[in-house]
């Protein structure tokens, strides 16, 4: 009896069901595009419930005219594509020694593809902005309780004015070609490339300028690095994603024949671009350069890298990637140790035997 073949295809792994958190395989993803299917999914709040009101974008505070924009009216607009890579801030929050509480995220909590939008600026062209204007706040139509404060909150967050008028800060509803998903934004979504996921507010509601700074509790108590354990000194703002690489193969811990082997993974930064990325097999003793995919379609996406490796000695090795970026940022032995979990970017570590 003929064999048939059976297709074999990784799932997203679920770190929580309410609300809905799940992280990508990416060490079983090959290219630089995630597919809709496998992007990985970060909620605060539970989903909110679709309404009419979600096709209504309300643009105020410190305009010179305020103005409510339909869905269609934003899609009638001039468009722009950006291929960009978002990055959970707690993505890798497993790895931290002692460990944090939140969402015990591995190295899946990003994924990237091509958002289609407006420019933020765009609708600014129409609103205008006053002269003492400090941030803009973006509000979601998630809303929910929180553990540490009373009261019903909806997700908001800010940008400075630099940041969010940036050519390449979107309003998307678009996601690789196809109408963005509800799960992740539909039917307007904020991007913000080169700054850690939690700035690309989901389900826009609402946008005001304002000509102080944002207090909120998803930016003034949320998304902050707490250095000390006990205290506040120290603390800063969670932005810019930090330099990182992750080995997608061979996997932590598995066991291998004698023999070449395609070691393999992804290298990205939030400031310039990745300039190199060093492969150790002997724990960190010597380094050599892993060969460079070419990116030339987008400053803001991971690089796909390579290194061939002759495993011809029996026993146990250890496997590190570390990555340099065209700001002279290199990942470093250990990352910053923080209360809640955030930006972990120490040089990634595979243990593997060979027999």
């Amino acid at each position: 009896m003929k064999r048939k073949n059976v297709h074999v295809k990784p799932y997203l792994l679920t770190k929580k069901l309410l609300p809905e958190n799940q992280e990508t395989p990416i060490h079983f993803l090959a290219g630089n595009i995630t597919p809709l299917s496998y992007f990985y999914k970060r909620n605060h709040f539970s989903y909110p419930k679709l309404m009419t009101s979600f096709f209504h974008l309300q643009v105020e505070g410190n305009v010179k005219v305020p103005r409510t924009f339909s869905y269609n009216e934003i899609l009638s607009l001039p468009t722009k594509t950006v291929k960009v890579m978002l990055e959970c801030a707690g993505d890798k929050r497993s790895s931290f020694q002692p460990k944090t509480f939140g969402e015990q995220w591995g190295e899946g909590a990003l994924s990237q593809g091509y958002w289609k939008g407006v420019p933020l600026r765009t609708l600014f062209q129409y609103t205008g902005i006053r002269g003492s204007a400090k941030e803009i706040v973006f509000e979601g139509h998630d809303t929910g309780m929180r553990t540490d404060i009373t009261g019903i909150f909806a997700y908001e967050r800010s940008l400075p004015i630099d940041k969010a008028l940036h050519p390449d800060t979107l309003v998307a509803y678009e996601l690789n070609g196809e109408p963005l998903s509800f799960k992740h934004g539909y039917p307007l979504r904020l991007i913000v490339p080169q700054w850690y996921a939690m700035a690309s507010v989901k389900w826009l509601k609402k946008i005001s300028v304002i000509d102080g700074s944002f207090q909120g509790p998803f930016q003034a108590v949320d998304y902050i690095y707490y250095p000390e354990k006990n205290r506040d000194a120290g603390k800063y703002p969670v932005t810019t994603m930090n330099i990182n690489s992750t080995i997608q193969q061979p996997l932590d811990l598995a066991i291998l024949d004698k023999g070449v082997h395609t070691i393999q993974g992804i290298a990205w930064t939030g400031e310039g671009e990745i300039t190199k990325v060093e492969i150790s097999t002997n724990d960190g003793e010597t380094w050599m350069p892993a060969v460079l995919q070419p990116k030339t379609d987008s400053p803001y996406t991971w690089v796909n890298w390579t290194f061939f490796w002759n495993a011809n000695a029996k026993g146990e090795c250890t496997i590190l990637s570390r990555a340099t970026d065209s700001m002279g940022r290199i990942q470093p032995e250990e990352a910053l140790w923080n209360r809640k979990g955030y930006g972990y970017h120490a040089i990634c570590r595979v243990k593997v035997k060979v027999e």
